[in-house]
């Protein structure tokens, strides 16, 4: 697994996997001129966990080396490991476990899963519990050879386990702060949750609060992502960079924080090449102006 970082961080973004990914991923980044990409390693709607083809993972890896592009896996959505339904529970724990096998086999540097929810006000506790059971086994088979687990915080809806950052921490007190489990935070659901990143400083402000809590080593992705919705609205709508309720500026400062200098940039904003072409080239031209 390649392990070289950039002294700025890397831009790339979410690319479609249909017809192979050392096919179709590796073209995507090359048309937008991603020097990393995320990639689900198995449908993200389901439970499914599907035989590896060892030919096409050494293909993958082979031409993203070559290309020096990192690799990002995001597990299903379905993973809630919070959850009180125990069939959802288990198929969680599996599939966690299962995408980050996938994520050594491709070469990945993370695989990133949404920090969940309790569903029911009643069971936070019984959550926090399950998730150190379930989870711990896994963990502690991990190598340094292995992929990061990197907890997304959602949107701050409902029994949301992470409604705000400063609720990562009860998180990692349930992983018991495992050297291999950092944070991937999505601006568009930070803005979400009631973090204003949009006014002036607010970014910066975030990002510090972040380090602040989990350390600047356990920051290893962004997804960055303007929003549809206002600060504080709960709902995770994403929205090309400076289209929505976020804008550019803050962007800019996200790009100059010191805790962003080794964790990539993913845009999971609407389009395809075109758009995705356009914001990344938006993104460098932002990155050469930092000091």
């Amino acid at each position: 697994m390649a392990t070289s970082k950039t002294a700025l961080p890397r831009l790339g973004a979410h690319t479609p996997t249909s017809g192979g990914m050392a096919k179709r991923s590796i073209a995507y980044a090359q048309e937008i001129g991603a020097e990393a990409i995320q990639v689900f390693a198995s449908n993200p709607r389901g439970w499914a966990m599907p035989e590896a083809n060892p030919v096409a993972d050494q293909a993958f890896r082979e031409k993203a080396l070559e290309l020096d592009i990192e690799t990002y896996v995001h597990a299903p959505f379905l993973i809630n490991l919070g959850s009180p339904t125990p069939s959802t529970y288990e198929n969680s724990v599996a599939s966690t476990a299962y995408s980050l096998k996938r994520g050594r086999e491709i070469g990945s540097h993370g695989v990133v899963i949404h920090t969940g929810s309790a569903v029911d006000e009643s069971h936070v506790d019984k959550a926090w519990k399950q998730i150190n059971k379930g989870m711990m086994p896994v963990l502690k088979k991990l190598t340094d050879e292995d992929p990061w687990l990197l907890l997304e915080p959602t949107a701050g809806q409902g029994q949301s386990l992470v409604k705000k950052l400063d609720d990562l921490t009860k998180y990692f007190d349930a992983l018991e702060w495992h050297p291999k489990v950092g944070v991937c935070l999505d601006t568009c659901h930070v803005f979400a949750a009631g973090h204003d990143i949009s006014k002036k400083g607010g970014m910066t402000e975030t990002l510090d609060l972040l380090v602040s809590l989990v350390g600047i080593e356990r920051i290893q992705l962004i997804h960055a992502n303007d929003s549809m919705d206002v600060c504080g609205a709960l709902k995770d709508r994403h929205q090309n960079l400076g289209d929505g309720e976020i804008g550019i500026k803050p962007f800019e400062e996200l790009l100059a924080h010191p805790a962003v200098r080794t964790a990539p940039l993913i845009l999971e904003t609407p389009g395809m090449e075109p758009e995705h072409g356009k914001e990344v080239a938006l993104l460098k031209k932002m990155r050469t102006k930092i000091k």
